[in-house]
């Protein structure tokens, strides 16, 4: 008898036989960038704010519910990694503009958002302050790995 078992989340598959365990390949990318000036707290932070964008607009990103094997059942995450990167303030700002240029879907954070507590005020802070001028300091993208690879570069992993 073969035994299957639960594959990794960015699969987006429920389950694996053994004897098939080739690699999988994404066609595309999920990829974080935070500037390198930030707090660990606030990586962490923002990395989760950004991130949480991209499931909500992009269905295709999130792969099956989880469940263990006492039938416990989870919330679904990604099917692929998250890549984290960071730069510099230039780099970020490089890289939102290349993300708006090639239409990436993309979310941002900006240091005005840390003095806020609510969604509604996120929102403001950031519709308070013209494309050019936003001081960010996070941006998330999805897209085909070589647009997301070309909108990243100049950015180093996260280390």
């Amino acid at each position: 008898m073969q035994r299957t078992y639960k594959t990794p989340p960015w699969t987006g598959r429920q389950s694996h036989r053994m004897n098939d365990a080739a690699p999988l390949r994404f066609d595309t990318k999920i990829a974080v960038l935070l500037r390198d000036d930030l707090e660990t707290w606030q990586r962490l932070n923002v990395t989760a704010f950004l991130v949480s964008g991209l499931g909500t607009r992009l269905p295709e990103v999130i792969g099956e519910p989880y469940e263990d094997a006492d039938a416990v059942e989870y919330l679904p995450m990604f099917r692929q990694p998250v890549l984290v990167f960071e730069g510099t303030k230039e780099t970020l700002v490089t890289a939102h503009t290349r993300a708006l240029a090639r239409a990436l879907p993309r979310a941002v954070f900006t240091s005005d958002l840390f003095a806020t507590g609510n969604d509604r005020d996120n929102r403001a802070a950031v519709r308070a302050v013209p494309t050019a001028g936003l001081d960010l300091v996070g941006l998330a993208v999805y897209g085909p790995k070589n647009a997301v690879d070309k909108v990243l570069k100049g950015a180093r992993m996260h280390g």
